[in-house]
């Protein structure tokens, strides 16, 4: 049987230290850029599309093919496959929201004849239907985590439990968010989609580990809770890592193959998989047994 509690206090002080990491990387960010966070135009208005090239094509050609044809603000991001993001204000295309991709497909080729391109991806998002759904995803995050405690409380008849399992979920959505910080990677729809989806995966490995502690606390009474704890995380040690791994490979396979489409949204998947199975033993377990109370 592996002791898994016995390095509880190392793992805590690892997550406090990535946290601290964290604020004190959002503090220099904001204090010298002005934000903490790049958003996508999900968020802040304006068009977005993604070109693939069937040569390799240098995006400072295609941002001067585009201004010379009248487009303003304009900013470029390169990625491998001869793929190209360009960006664009949302002032500058309010007028045809429809055809904005494949105007600026037919510039692109009017300027460089010699480079064929593909429309990979393509949004366009007004400016206050971006700021109305930055806060529509935040609200929705901290409803999910409210009623995820509503449910734990009345499913295991106990707080403790509840507080374990939403800390939880919340170090799997900052620890998501720090990763995004530190790879400069931009929050868009696709990052909430995949924090979502990943409370939902982490609260279901949480509610096995937290309904076998339970079944262990009946049979097991004699014992102290830190010996039924590791004993029923020891139970479900190896569904835990077969489900984590067999996701984790599908999600791997998504990111190395999906182009650059689908990266943000396996990158979130991938860092939240290892991250919810990591805090369902490591941390909800460890704040249920700081904050159980036997009942009578």
């Amino acid at each position: 049987m592996v002791n898994v509690l016995k390095y509880r206090y190392v793992t805590a002080l690892l997550s406090f230290l990535f946290f601290g990491a964290f604020v004190g990387t959002a503090l220099y960010k904001m204090k010298t850029t002005g934000q903490v966070f790049r958003y996508s135009v999900d968020f802040t208005g304006g068009a977005q599309i993604l070109l693939k090239f069937d040569r390799e094509t240098s995006g400072l050609q295609v941002k001067d093919a585009l201004e010379k044809k009248g487009w303003r603000g304009v900013s470029i991001r390169e990625f491998d496959s001869n793929e190209i993001l360009i960006r664009l204000q949302l002032e500058e295309v309010a007028n045809d929201l429809g055809s904005v991709a494949e105007r600026v497909q037919a510039d692109v080729q009017q300027e460089l004849p010699n480079s064929n391109s593909t429309i990979l991806q393509s949004e366009t998002v007004g400016p206050e239907v971006g700021s109305s759904l930055r806060y529509k995803s935040f609200k929705a995050i901290l409803f999910a985590l409210i009623a995820i405690m509503i449910y734990i409380s009345v499913r295991f008849w106990s707080f403790g439990f509840a507080v374990g399992a939403v800390a939880a979920l919340f170090h799997d959505a900052m620890m998501m968010l720090a990763a995004f910080l530190f790879l400069d990677r931009e929050i868009s729809i696709n990052l909430i989609s995949a924090i979502v989806a990943v409370l939902g995966y982490s609260i279901n490995d949480t509610i096995v580990i937290f309904a076998q502690i339970r079944d262990n606390l009946k049979k097991m009474s004699h014992e102290t809770l830190s010996q039924i704890v590791t004993v029923s995380i020891n139970q479900t040690l190896r569904r835990t890592l077969l489900t984590s791994v067999s996701t984790g490979l599908a999600v791997l396979s998504m990111l190395i193959l999906g182009g650059e489409a689908l990266r943000d949204f396996s990158i979130a998947l991938l860092v939240g998989i290892v991250v919810g199975t990591y805090s369902s033993i490591y941390i909800a377990s460890p704040i249920m047994m700081l904050l159980y109370r036997k009942r009578a």
